[in-house]
């Protein structure tokens, strides 16, 4: 694999890439946050370790830089601040997992690797349609009908799931679990505010609404 780690503390930064290094990867480690973010626009990277407190440019900052950009590369936040309301923040805007410090490197390892082996298992499908609701997973790129849908990174990879399963009744648990890689429950509307958001976008100027809710159990993406 290749790692880019974005850590402002010498001793974190010395250990992670020695864990790597040993298991025969390699890492680039950007000491703040613009060289990181320099670095990160490179696309070089099967992975971001990304701490959260950093000088010149915060990891938050980083991550929504990136997926605003289209960015899709996996990145793990690394922080100190391991309150719920942390976790949360950092998923939301675009981070795919969230690990507290102090922590253990096989842990780190392991979660690392289980991004990068999602990433490369979804590239191999390179397009979805279910109806006239077309994605381009390549280009990152949605549309209905003809007409191009502007989706955010979260919007997108909801959309992804839905459409991976379409038919099915899909749970809030289950979207928790694969779209924002949460194993807790959150307690905040996350998925409603998401959900209606994507719903104006892919139903609203269409005669036949594809996403429907189903009351108690979750959402299903309809193919009609």
């Amino acid at each position: 694999m290749q790692i880019l780690l974005i850590e402002d503390d010498a001793s974190v930064a010395d250990f992670i890439c020695q864990g790597f290094a040993q298991q025969g990867d390699s890492v680039v480690h950007a000491a703040d946050g613009a060289q990181g973010l320099q670095l990160a626009g490179t696309g070089s990277h099967d992975a971001l370790i990304v701490d959260r407190m950093l000088p010149e440019v915060d990891g938050i900052t980083i991550i929504n830089t990136l997926r605003e950009a289209g960015d899709i590369t996996p990145i793990l936040v690394l922080s100190a601040l391991g309150h719920v309301d942390d976790r949360v923040q950092g998923l939301t805007i675009g981070a795919d997992d969230y690990l507290t410090k102090p922590f253990d490197f096989d842990e780190l390892y392991i979660r690392v690797q289980a991004l990068v082996r999602r990433r490369q298992m979804d590239s191999r499908v390179t397009s979805l349609v279910v109806a006239d609701l077309e994605i381009d997973l390549l280009a990152h790129e949605a549309t209905r009908a003809g007409k191009k849908l502007l989706l955010q990174p979260r919007e997108f990879r909801l959309l992804e799931f839905l459409m991976r399963h379409a038919g099915q009744v899909v749970s809030r648990t289950m979207l928790l679990e694969n779209v924002w890689d949460y194993h807790f429950d959150p307690q905040t509307n996350v998925i409603d505010v998401h959900i209606s958001r994507l719903r104006q976008k892919i139903d609203k100027d269409f005669d036949v609404p594809l996403l429907r809710t189903v009351r108690g159990a979750g959402y299903v993406l309809e193919s009609h």
